[in-house]
C-alpha cells in the first residue's frame, strides 16, 4: 500500500513538475549573411542574423532587435533559408529570406507566427509600440497600399486605411511601401507619411483609432 501510494503521488505531481519547467531563451551571436533584396540576384545586401536559442537548441533565426511586448512576451522578425536550386542543379542553393514576425513566450518557450493583415515581407516596414504594430500593408496585386495598425490579441486590424500613393512597383526597394511609421505616447498616436502623400496621424484608444486633424495637433502642441 505504501508503494502504491508513492506511485500515485508521483503520477499526480509529474504534470505540475513538467508545467513548472524553466526554459532558457538566449540569442546567438550576430553573423553576417547575404540577402538578395532585388528582383534579380545581382543586388546582395549584407545583413546581420542571430539565432533564437531555446533550451540549448536553435529554434529560429531573426533579424533586427527584439521588441518586448510585456515582461513575458517579445517579438522578433523571422529569417529563414529557402532552396533556390533548379531541378538540373547538382547541389542545393540556399538563400536567406525575410519572413514575418514571431511571438515568443518566455514562460512556455512557445514560438508562434503573428498574423499581420496585408503585411508584405519585402515591402512593409513595421514599427512596434506596446502590443501594437504599425506598417504600410500591400494588396496582393501591389496596386494599393494601406496604413495599418493591428494589435497582437486581435485578428482584425484596429486601423486599415487606403493610401493614395499608387502602390508599389515590381522593382521597388525593400521597405518601400512607406517610411517606418512613428509613434508617440500621452496621448498614444501613430503617424504615416508615405511618399507622395500627406502625413496622416491617428489617435489610438484601445481598439479604436481616430484620424487627428491639424487643429487637434496644433492644440496638443500648444499645451
Amino acid at each position: 500500500m505504501l508503494v502504491r501510494g508513492l506511485v500515485c503521488g508521483l503520477l499526480l505531481t509529474a504534470p505540475a513538475v513538467a508545467a513548472s519547467k524553466i526554459h532558457v531563451i538566449t540569442f546567438g551571436k550576430s553573423t553576417s549573411a547575404q540577402w538578395f533584396a532585388g528582383a534579380t540576384d545581382d543586388k546582395p545586401v549584407t545583413i546581420k542574423i542571430r539565432a533564437l536559442v531555446i533550451d540549448g537548441r536553435v529554434k529560429e533565426y531573426f533579424i533586427g532587435p527584439a521588441h518586448d511586448v510585456t515582461d513575458r512576451l517579445f517579438v522578433v522578425r523571422r529569417m529563414f533559408r529557402v532552396n533556390d536550386s533548379l531541378p538540373e542543379d547538382s547541389a542545393p542553393r540556399w538563400q536567406w529570406q525575410r519572413g514575418g514576425w514571431l511571438l515568443v513566450d518566455r514562460l512556455t518557450a512557445r514560438v508562434s507566427p503573428i498574423n499581420l493583415p496585408e503585411f508584405d515581407a519585402f515591402y512593409s516596414a513595421a514599427s512596434w509600440y506596446r502590443d501594437y504594430v504599425a506598417y504600410c500593408g500591400v494588396a496582393d496585386d501591389g496596386k494599393k497600399t494601406y496604413a495599418i495598425v493591428t494589435q497582437i490579441s486581435r485578428r482584425k486590424p484596429v486601423l486599415k486605411k487606403e493610401l493614395s500613393n499608387g502602390g508599389v512597383a515590381d522593382d521597388a526597394a525593400p521597405d518601400s511601401a512607406c517610411p517606418v511609421p512613428s509613434w508617440q505616447r500621452n496621448p498614444v498616436r501613430v503617424s504615416f507619411e508615405p511618399t507622395g502623400s500627406a502625413k496622416q496621424t491617428f489617435a489610438v484608444r484601445g481598439h479604436v483609432v481616430d484620424l487627428v486633424n491639424d487643429a487637434e495637433e496644433e492644440e496638443e502642441g500648444s499645451r
